[in-house]
């Protein structure tokens, strides 16, 4: 008797769908979505001599 042994790989969610709610997808775009901004405003500061609230006039 032969025992046939059926292997199948788990079904994974897509980790970069846009979904609503608290989901781990939202905050990994939350994070990516963060470095952004971090890095927008490091490059404003480096580039302009000036600090983020400077450069926009709100200071």
């Amino acid at each position: 008797m032969q025992n046939t042994t059926k292997v199948t790989t788990p079904v994974m969610e897509d980790r970069n769908a846009w979904r609503w709610g608290f989901t781990p997808q939202a905050e990994i775009w939350n994070g990516r979505l963060a470095m952004i901004g971090f890095l927008a405003a490091v490059l404003i500061e480096l580039f302009s001599g000036q600090g983020v609230l400077h450069f926009w006039g709100l200071l």
